[in-house]
């Protein structure tokens, strides 16, 4: 099939490459020029595993092309999926739609008149948007159908998330376009991944509850850690017996520094605004506190971390191990690894950051702080060190060569992920969020 992807943003390139693979025909669009050149010549404008080659791949096999022009794009087929961006508003919580109108209105004009054109919403939005959308569109295109097909990717996995997905949830107003969205799909129906067909409200509102349940269960336990830390008990432990409860399950129960990223974060505040606007503010007031606690654990990292070098910052050195808002991903979005490293150097620390793959976007977003492009270097004279994204790398890390690197060899580890043993061994004092004193 020839199907198009309006947005080549981090959901669009991936969807885009994705369904290239699939076997479709597929053409990109988007306003940035300087993108598209990029994904043009084959290159993703960001890090993904498993993209970098699979977008090559179909660009070089022709299945896959890319376009600045809405036109061409309206041309080259009938099913279009909207893919872009939809960030909090800076006035408010709400979620700011700009882009998503702007993709349609832009598309609508120069739909052809014959056939049925299917706009495909995969952006996470307001729950009612896609009837909106529909109603506005068909002024233009009468025939034209709008579904939502709302994306689940996790970044770092995004490509696997797309080619053997969980679930494909399809939320549309007829058989037609039902038909259609099983047709585009039918690799991974063949593949056996469930298919829930459901209107467009209910697949609006599956993405935002399951962003939010996950983001509930994060925030549960790292207040469990704010509890464990006041009583002396290990949130580690705790964790781990919650979760063999066939009820709760592991997943998503790791204390540590909270959750940051494009969505989580962003969506929980939107979802929040509009059922207040709904006038059910009180169903979901519990999302503000779960926000709240997440905020919290940023601060809280802070706090250990200057207990460590003795109740003040100035004049310290602060070694920041990770500067992604989560491993196997250059995004700095939101990332709570940055506001932990900006919060300490607000605070008269001088810092300096490491990530495998985040440098030059962390640079980009705060000039301010140092960077380093090795973990020695980082660490060189540092007072205390931060360990903040769990990059793989990090927990290889030998303590005992780091220790003869630092000028005190104090770590928080903020993710949970280091052997405290291994490292009290070493002579290093660790503090983690909801653990006994290690060292």
């Amino acid at each position: 099939m020839r199907l198009t992807v309006i947005g080549t943003g981090y959901v669009g390139a991936v969807h885009a490459a994705c369904m290239a693979e699939l076997g479709h025909e597929v053409l990109g669009a988007d306003i940035d020029e300087e993108r598209i050149t990029a994904l043009a010549a084959g290159r993703p404008p960001f890090f993904e595993p498993g993209l970098a080659g699979m977008l090559k791949r179909s660009v070089d096999s022709g299945r896959l092309r890319f376009t600045t022009s809405l036109a061409e794009a309206a041309r080259f087929g009938d099913t279009h999926f909207v893919c872009v961006q939809t960030p909090q508003r800076p006035d408010s919580d709400e979620a700011d739609l700009r882009h998503v109108h702007g993709a349609v209105e832009g598309l609508a004009p120069h739909l052809p008149g014959g056939g049925h054109p299917l706009v495909v919403g995969k952006s996470t939005v307001p729950v009612g948007t896609a009837s909106r959308i529909a109603a506005r569109l068909r002024t233009v295109v009468p025939a034209a159908e709008v579904a939502w097909n709302p994306e689940f990717l996790r970044e770092g996995c995004a490509v696997q998330d797309t080619l053997r997905p969980e679930r494909v949830v399809a939320g549309v107003d007829s058989a037609h376009a039902e038909a259609r969205l099983r047709q585009i799909y039918t690799p991974l129906l063949e593949a056996e991944v469930p298919f829930i067909a459901t209107d467009t409200a209910t697949a609006e509102l599956v993405k935002l509850a399951s962003n939010s349940f996950l983001a509930t269960k994060i925030s549960f336990i790292n207040a469990m850690a704010e509890i464990c830390e006041a009583a002396g008990a290990d949130v580690i432990t705790l964790a781990r017996a919650m979760g063999t409860d066939s009820r709760i399950g592991p997943r998503f129960l790791a204390p540590g520094l909270g959750f940051g990223g494009s969505c989580l974060p962003k969506d929980i505040r939107a979802f929040a605004a509009r059922a207040e606007q709904l006038g059910l503010g009180e169903s979901v007031a519990f999302l503000r506190e779960i926000d709240a606690v997440n905020t919290r654990q940023r601060r809280h990292t802070v706090d250990l971390a200057e207990r460590l070098v003795g109740g003040s910052f100035a004049d310290r050195c602060v070694a920041v191990l990770g500067a992604a808002f989560k491993p196997r991903s250059d995004d700095v979005r939101d990332s709570p690894a940055l506001a932990v490293a900006d919060a300490i150097h607000r605070r008269g620390a001088r810092v300096r950051i490491h990530d495998p793959e985040a440098i030059d976007n962390a640079r980009a977003a705060y000039p301010a702080l140092q960077f380093a492009l090795d973990v020695t270097k980082a660490c060189e004279q540092a007072d205390v060190v931060l360990h903040v994204t769990e990059w793989p790398q990090y927990r290889e890390l030998d303590p005992v060569a780091l220790a003869s690197v630092v000028r005190t060899p104090a770590i928080v580890d903020a993710r949970h992920t280091l052997d405290p043993e291994t490292w009290r061994a070493a002579g290093w004092a660790l503090r983690a969020p909801g653990r006994p004193r290690l060292g």
